[in-house]
């Protein structure tokens, strides 16, 4: 069970803030992970509120500078120094981090508990790993950042979140922080054949049975008789795409389908292709086109 604390609304209250919308990730059989944006622009002017001691990580990423961060574990002043936008920095729930909120904030937590780390060194066929490898000031990571940045527009609107495409995004950030600050390595040389043809077709099936893009990755994996990050990885190399990525283009083409129906509003298009509403459907298609689904629809009537 994910921690109440280390997510969502438990984590905005450790902020003193109202309401950080957060998503939750069962892509691991063992354990949840979790993405949540915080933002503040009236700073309080005291220390973050304590943790309940766990055995999970908070892995940041800061989208807004906070110079001169004052920084506590376990009731003791580690570190005061900027954190600079793009940075990362990586805390302990286990060892009570705490910080001063006397400056305007906007940061990115990744939840990710013990439980996950354990499932994907398993998963990896390599050891267990011990505790994460950090100081107590803020790192540039290049891949936290991507990962951080791909998820805003998902945090912007919960309702319209691919959970697929969180689940992958979570994976990875699970997959990186275990190698690059856990020193996870594999036992055995990975294997790194593709899906089977019958596994191509089932995950394809679930996938189109499934345009709103809410079917977990782990349950298309489970289908196949496989992990969600052997799926993830065999799926790409036989496809040529991640799985969500290949679900976004097949509902755009649906939606072409549909919109070469002049009897169809765009809403009701939006709706037959699993998109929200007719606003995602403009932004999914408008990105993915260049057009919007208007435009196109009209280019194709002359």
């Amino acid at each position: 069970m994910a921690s109440i604390e280390g997510y969502g609304q438990g984590l905005a209250e450790r902020l003193h803030m109202e309401r950080a919308p957060a998503i939750l990730s069962r892509v691991l059989r063992t354990a949840d992970m979790a993405v949540t944006e915080t933002r503040c622009d009236v700073p309080v002017q005291e220390l973050s509120a304590s943790f309940q001691p766990e055995d999970a990580f908070l892995i940041t990423l800061t989208l807004r500078d906070f110079p001169n961060r004052e920084y506590w574990e376990e009731g003791r002043l580690v570190s005061v120094s900027d954190v600079r936008v793009g940075q990362t920095c990586i805390h302990d729930l286990k060892r009570n981090p705490t910080a001063r909120l006397d400056k305007p904030h906007h940061v990115v937590f990744f939840y990710l508990p013990r439980g996950a780390l354990d499932a994907i060194a398993e998963d990896a066929d390599a050891r267990r790993i011990g505790d994460l490898y950090y100081k107590p000031v803020a790192i540039d990571d290049a891949t936290i950042s991507g990962l951080g940045t791909a998820m805003l527009p998902a945090l912007s609107h919960p309702d319209r979140a691919n959970q697929m495409f969180i689940d992958h995004v979570l994976l990875g950030l699970g997959i990186h922080v275990a190698q690059t600050y856990g020193g996870m390595r594999p036992l055995s040389p990975p294997i790194r054949g593709g899906l089977a043809a019958w596994q191509v077709r089932r995950a394809k099936e679930i996938l189109t049975a499934n345009l709103d893009g809410r079917v977990p990755l782990n349950e298309v994996a489970r289908a196949c008789g496989l992990s969600a990050s052997y799926f993830a990885r065999a799926f790409r190399r036989s496809v040529g795409v991640a799985p969500h990525n290949w679900l976004l283009t097949f509902r755009v083409e649906v939606a072409k389908q549909k919109l070469r129906d002049g009897r169809l509003s765009l809403r009701d298009v939006a709706l037959a292709c699993g998109f929200a509403d007719q606003s995602h459907l403009t932004q999914v298609f408008t990105r993915s086109v260049g057009v919007s689904p208007g435009a196109w629809r009209r280019a194709v009537d002359e």
